[in-house]
């Protein structure tokens, strides 16, 4: 096990190693013990360290998979928002996976490390959902990765996004705690769901949202004013838990789902939205505290509104105004 897998979990390496492999088969050798961990069984949220020993039965991988395996990332970098020598903050795009998996032959990090060849050890300290955009951070030493990682698991940071959910939300509904639950469909894609407060599988969830700003959708093309714009509201959304899908699962149980979100969404809106501009979620890593891992400084940072966002935005609050295309 080298260092640039240190401290992830076992489900998740593999995931990263077996491309091209379905997620339902590796969750299935993992819990029939045939992984093991230094000749021992190991669970899926066990954690690999380096110079680990992980022994996997013989799995099959598509000859097209193991093509692409052999072509390396290519180098890219990403919009910076803090550098040393200990980490990297980056603002990363929309519409890219933070790493290789399921379906993605390279993610931020493998183009990361594409474009550093001299870098020693690039890590993710986190994540995002390929179509979040926001403040990524990465670890440039083994140190900083721990203890940022420590951070992030004992709820020390302050993470608030911006959401633009479908209709009203009320003023007065600020915190949603609601247990979640992981699971996987028949075909391996993953899924999230709010379950009983009794349920063993639940996993306690907490969420902040705070109002930002009401907005009017674009009626639909044709309709012009007289088409009645539905209402939206811009959220700032605070995670105090940081589970998988954890934002668009809570908004979207309470019956204000992100636009554009193509997993828990409203379908019929969102194709509409599509052809008034916008083409992906509306879910936007906007802030981020924590203390920095060598000085224990308390860093904040801030991404901007990419414009597709920022354009959208500003045609919602001019419904009947044409998008310009300069603003998408």
């Amino acid at each position: 096990m080298g260092e640039e897998s240190a401290g992830q979990r076992l489900d998740n390496f593999l995931i990263r190693v077996l491309k091209g492999v379905p997620k339902t088969h590796v969750y299935r050798i993992i819990r029939s013990g045939e992984v093991r961990v230094n000749k021992g069984r190991a669970s899926a949220d066990t954690r690999v360290e380096e110079g680990d020993v992980v022994r996997l039965p013989p799995v099959r991988i598509s000859d097209s998979v193991a093509a692409r395996a052999d072509k390396p990332a290519p180098g890219r970098e990403f919009p910076v928002l803090f550098e040393d020598e200990h980490l990297l903050a980056i603002d990363k795009p929309a519409g890219v996976a933070v790493h290789g998996g399921s379906g993605v032959s390279f993610g931020v990090i493998e183009q990361l490390r594409q474009a550093r060849p001299a870098a020693k050890f690039l890590e993710l300290v986190h994540r995002l959902d390929r179509e979040t955009s926001g403040i990524l951070l990465v670890a440039k030493k083994r140190s900083a990765l721990t203890k940022l990682q420590d951070q992030f698991r004992d709820r020390e940071t302050g993470k608030t996004y911006l959401a633009l959910v479908v209709g009203a939300w009320p003023a007065n509904r600020k915190v949603i705690d609601q247990p979640l639950h992981k699971y996987l469909q028949a075909d391996g894609e993953r899924r999230v769901k709010v379950v009983a407060r009794d349920d063993p599988d639940g996993m306690r969830s907490i969420t902040l949202v705070k109002v930002s700003e009401r907005l009017s959708l674009p009626p639909p093309p044709g309709e012009g004013g007289g088409g009645g714009a539905r209402e939206a509201t811009l959220l700032e959304v605070t995670i105090k838990t940081g589970r998988t899908h954890q934002i668009r699962v809570h908004l979207a149980s309470a019956g204000h789902p992100i636009l554009g979100d193509d997993k828990y969404g409203d379908f019929d809106l969102n194709k509409a939205l599509q052809r008034q501009g916008l083409k992906r979620m509306f879910l936007h890593a906007w802030r981020l505290q924590f203390d920095h891992p060598a000085t224990g400084e308390r860093i904040a940072l801030q991404a901007p509104l990419p414009a597709d966002l920022h354009g959208f935005t500003d045609h919602a609050r001019q419904p009947t105004a044409p998008i310009r295309p300069d603003r998408l």
